[in-house]
């Protein structure tokens, strides 16, 4: 009697490297590969098209590779708690394979499937996958979580990291039915893919990480804060939905230290949702918990749009808003600009930043927010508030990245293009960008708005 197992695709959207299916296929003699539709998701306003867009490619992706290997992509309407036991029931399989998923709801989401799936007599076994080290492997010589990231990083440079799988070779699924890809409700009437939009699956992931071998890893310490420059991998929306495993990016980048300790900055961020699971609602430390965030009125909307009058606040803004993705340094300095400059609550970009970027992942655009805002585990110290001109200035010295994002601005010069509100009147008129009409005047005084934000943080820190 053959052995018939179903692997639960999530964020693991790939067939290389992927530790349950490989060891579906190793344990069982028929696979039934299977995603589940979940409306947890297609219901939550925080996610936006960009992240619907690409997970469709992906499972498009998905599905031509399994059908390579004689497999079938099975699409059913969840909840997994009721998918997967009518699966079982269809299939005669005796268990369900998966790879860990970290965060609140997907947690909770796997007790419930857990239940109905030993409930019919069927087991549900979860591997280690998403991470090159598992938030539940390292921990401080007292056995505590760690909560700073340079002791965190030193213990995982030396942790065992698993070894890649190879890709089943023959799939044989049974013939079950399936909701077409094209039929799903949350992918329909999608914008059009536009320029610099992140692209979904494995096949793309494989062709960037190549591409960022072949032209940047090279000098990835030197050119990964410049975000004119071809300096990062472009990888994010990857790893999050699983299109490509953290150990093939590492081995593909060609062991550069400095871009294993970006990973090794995933895995700490992590490590702290999973020991310190209230961090997706509160902030990590508690004497932020009362802190005295302030309403940011118009200028919430002036932020979201690009038109703060701080150019490289706009060109991160409008690149994320063009292209769902936007560079490391720039989100470092947008998220510095509404929490330090606004005083808004981060939770509030974070949410944004949730609806709009193709690689919204809860583990590290919580960890990135709270870092920045002073908030979190090893965030930045509450004094550290990025001036948005010094930033432009030093990370975008020609003004590249600004033009790029902001066309308004093509014509200014190297030397007013981070401080355009200096131009003279004169000056504006002969390169057609008048400030105030063609470009806003800065919406805040960034000097005045430090002292400010310094005094809020220090009227917390003073608090028993």
């Amino acid at each position: 009697m053959s052995v018939v197992i179903v692997h639960w695709f999530r964020r693991d959207l790939r067939t290389s490297d992927n530790t349950a299916l490989a060891a579906a296929a190793r344990d069982g003699d028929r696979v039934v590969p299977v995603f589940v539709l979940d409306d947890h998701y297609a219901n939550d306003p925080n996610v936006g098209p960009a992240r619907f867009r690409f997970l469709r490619e992906s499972l498009e992706d998905l599905e031509r590779s399994l059908g390579k290997a004689g497999g079938r992509l099975i699409l059913r309407p969840g909840p997994p708690s009721h998918a997967l036991p009518e699966i079982i029931r269809e299939t005669g399989a005796t268990a369900v394979y998966a790879n860990l998923e970290i965060g609140p709801y997907p947690e909770a989401r796997d007790r419930e499937a857990r239940a109905a799936v030993e409930k019919i007599g069927a087991t549900l076994r979860m591997f280690g996958d998403a991470l090159l080290v598992e938030p539940d492997a390292i921990a401080t010589a007292g056995g505590a979580p760690f909560t700073v990231y340079t002791p965190f990083s030193r213990k995982w440079l030396v942790a065992e990291k698993r070894a890649a799988q190879p890709a089943p070779g023959r799939l044989d699924t049974p013939r079950l039915r399936s909701v077409p890809i094209s039929r799903v409700r949350a992918w329909r009437d999608l914008p059009p893919h536009g320029a610099g939009v992140p692209r979904g699956g494995e096949a793309e992931a494989s062709r960037l990480l190549e591409r960022f071998a072949a032209e940047a890893a090279g000098r990835y310490a030197e050119d990964r804060s410049f975000p004119a420059r071809v300096g990062t991998s472009r990888l994010s929306p990857h790893l999050h939905f699983g299109t490509i495993s953290p150990r093939g990016v590492l081995a593909g980048a060609g062991g550069s230290s400095k871009f294993a300790l970006e990973l090794a900055w995933r895995d700490f961020f992590h490590h702290l949702l999973f020991h310190f699971p209230n961090v997706a609602q509160e902030s990590f430390r508690p004497e932020f918990r009362v802190f005295p965030w302030r309403d940011p009125g118009a200028a919430l909307v002036a932020w979201k749009e690009g038109r703060t009058g701080y150019p490289f606040v706009d060109a991160g803004m409008r690149e994320l808003s063009g292209t769902h993705w936007m560079h490391n340094r720039a989100r470092m300095a947008v998220a510095s600009f509404l929490t330090k400059d606004l005083h808004a609550d981060w939770r509030i970009g974070e949410k944004w930043f949730e609806h709009e970027l193709a690689d919204a992942d809860l583990a590290n655009n919580n960890g990135g927010w709270q870092w920045a805002a002073g908030t979190g585990a090893d965030a930045a110290p509450y004094f550290r508030i990025l001036n948005p001109v010094l930033q432009s200035k030093r990370f975008d010295p020609k003004g590249e990245y600004i033009r790029r994002f902001l066309p308004e601005l093509a014509n200014v010069p190297d030397a007013k293009i981070h401080e355009p509100w200096t131009m003279t009147a004169v000056e504006q008129s002969r390169v057609n960008c008048r400030i105030g009409i063609d470009y806003p005047a800065p919406i805040v005084d960034h000097a005045r708005e430090r002292e400010t934000a310094l005094r809020l943080f220090e009227s917390v820190r003073k608090k028993p």
